[in-house]
C-alpha cells in the first residue's frame, strides 16, 4: 500500500527545462501515489511513463470534466468542479460523444490537407522571418515569431479573419492565466467562444474552403456543436505551438552542442522536435482521469470516483522508457513520448504541430546562423503563471 502523502503538485522546477525534482523522487519510489488536490479531494498521482500509457487507454477512467477535482489553483484558490461539458467539447467528454466528434474531425485533419499545407506553412515562416530581420536586432522571437506563425497557420485552417486575432490571442492569453480571479478566466473563455460563435453563423451564411465551414456541410453538428470545437482547436492550435517554438528556441541556444548537430545536418530536425516534445513537456500540469469504478493498478487499488493525475512531465523523463532522460539529446529517437498524450484522447492536431516546428525551427536556425539570446537567461520570464508552459518573450540578438 502507497505511504507517501503529496499535497498539491510539485511545480517549482530547479531550472526552466527540468521538472521539479519531487517528480523524479515519486516517480523511483511510488510510480502511483496519494495527492491531495486543491479541494481537499484525496486521489491519486501517476509518475511513471507505463502507467501514465496505462491509464489513458483505460475506458474504465473517465475524462468527464463534471467528474473530475481540479488540480490548479486559479487566483490562489481551488477551482470549483465543473459542469457537464458542453455539446462539441470532445476533450471533456467520454464514448459515445467523444467518438462522434473526433471521427468528424479526424474527417478535417485528413493527410491530404496537411501535405497542402506544408508550402503555406513555410511561406508564413518565411514571411516573419523576414519581418525578424526587418525589425532589427535585438527582437522577442515570441511576439515575431514564435505565436504568430501557428497563428496564422490555425487562422487560415478554421478560417478565421487574421486580422481579427488581437482579440482571441488577448482573451485566450487571459483564460489560460493561474494568477487571475476565476470569474476573469471564466469571462475570457466566453468572449473568445462568443467570437467562434459569431465566425460559425457567418459561415452557416458564406461557406468556404476551411475547417469550419466543412464541420457545417457534414450536416451532423448544429451551431453550438461546431463553435464548441472550434473554441478548442483554435486555442489549442496556437497556444501550445506557439510555445514549443518560443521554449524550444530557448533550449536549443542554452545548448550550443546541439544546436551544432542540428545546423549542421538539417535532417535532425524530426528527431529534434519529437526530443523537445519529450524532453520540454509543456502540459506541465499534467491529464487528469477520474475512475468510474475501482480499478487496481501500479499494485493499488482506484476507486470509483477519485480523480488521477497524470504528470507528463515526470512520465517523459522516466528512465525504464527512455536512456538518460535527463539529457537533451537531439540525436534520439524520441518517439513513443506522452507529449502530444496517448490513447482516445491523443492530440488530433499533432500532425499539423510537427509541420510547424519542422518547418520552424529548420528555417529559424538556418536564416540566422548566430541566433543568441539578447538578455542573461536567468532573466527570461518563464511561464510559470499559465496553464500551458513556455516563456512570455524571449528576447534575441543576431548580426
Amino acid at each position: 500500500m502507497t505511504e507517501t502523502l503529496t499535497t498539491g503538485l510539485p511545480v517549482e522546477r530547479p531550472d526552466p527545462f527540468n521538472p521539479p525534482a519531487e517528480l523524479g523522487i515519486l516517480r523511483e519510489a511510488e510510480p502511483i501515489s496519494r495527492l491531495r488536490f486543491p479541494d481537499g479531494h484525496l486521489g491519486w498521482l501517476v509518475t511513471n511513463y507505463a502507467l501514465a500509457r496505462e491509464v489513458h487507454a483505460d475506458p474504465r477512467f473517465s475524462s468527464r470534466s463534471e467528474l473530475h477535482h481540479i488540480l490548479r489553483e486559479v487566483g490562489g484558490q481551488a477551482v470549483p468542479q465543473q459542469p457537464p461539458a458542453q455539446p462539441g467539447m470532445f476533450i471533456g467528454q467520454d464514448a459515445p460523444d467523444h467518438t462522434r466528434y473526433r471521427k468528424l474531425l479526424t474527417g478535417q485533419f485528413t493527410v491530404r490537407r496537411m501535405n497542402q499545407l506544408m508550402p503555406r506553412v513555410e511561406q508564413i515562416v518565411a514571411e516573419h522571418l523576414a519581418g525578424l530581420r526587418a525589425h532589427g536586432s535585438p527582437v522577442d522571437l515570441v511576439e515575431h515569431f514564435a505565436l504568430p506563425v501557428p497563428s496564422m497557420v490555425i487562422c487560415e485552417l478554421l478560417g478565421v479573419p487574421y486580422e481579427e486575432r488581437e482579440g482571441f490571442q488577448r482573451d485566450t492569453g487571459a483564460a489560460l492565466s493561474l494568477n487571475r480571479p476565476f470569474e476573469e478566466i471564466r469571462a475570457a473563455f466566453d468572449r473568445v467562444l462568443e467570437f467562434v460563435a459569431d465566425l460559425v453563423a457567418r459561415k452557416r451564411a458564406e461557406p468556404g474552403d476551411d475547417m469550419l465551414s466543412g464541420l457545417i456541410a457534414t450536416g451532423e453538428l448544429d451551431d453550438e456543436e461546431v463553435a464548441n470545437m472550434g473554441l478548442l482547436l483554435l486555442i489549442a492550435g496556437h497556444e501550445t505551438t506557439a510555445n514549443m517554438l518560443g521554449l524550444g528556441t530557448f533550449l536549443l541556444l542554452t545548448r550550443p552542442d546541439q544546436l551544432r548537430l542540428l545546423r549542421d545536418d538539417p535532417a535532425l530536425v524530426d528527431n529534434a522536435v519529437e526530443e523537445l516534445m519529450r524532453y520540454l513537456s509543456i502540459i506541465h500540469f499534467g491529464t487528469t482521469r477520474t475512475a468510474l469504478e475501482d480499478v487496481g493498478i501500479g499494485g493499488v487499488v482506484v476507486r470509483a470516483g477519485e480523480t488521477v493525475s497524470i504528470s507528463v512531465t515526470a512520465a517523459n523523463r522516466d528512465p525504464e522508457r527512455f536512456e538518460r532522460p535527463d539529457e537533451f539529446d537531439v540525436t534520439r529517437s524520441a518517439s513513443g513520448h506522452l507529449g502530444f498524450g496517448h490513447g482516445a484522447h491523443q492530440c488530433l492536431g499533432q500532425q499539423l504541430a510537427r509541420i510547424e516546428m519542422r518547418v520552424g525551427y529548420a528555417a529559424l536556425f538556418r536564416e540566422f546562423p548566430d541566433l543568441r539570446l539578447a538578455v542573461p537567461a536567468a532573466e527570461v520570464r518563464m511561464r510559470t503563471d499559465m496553464a500551458i508552459y513556455g516563456v512570455h518573450e524571449l528576447p534575441v540578438a543576431f548580426s
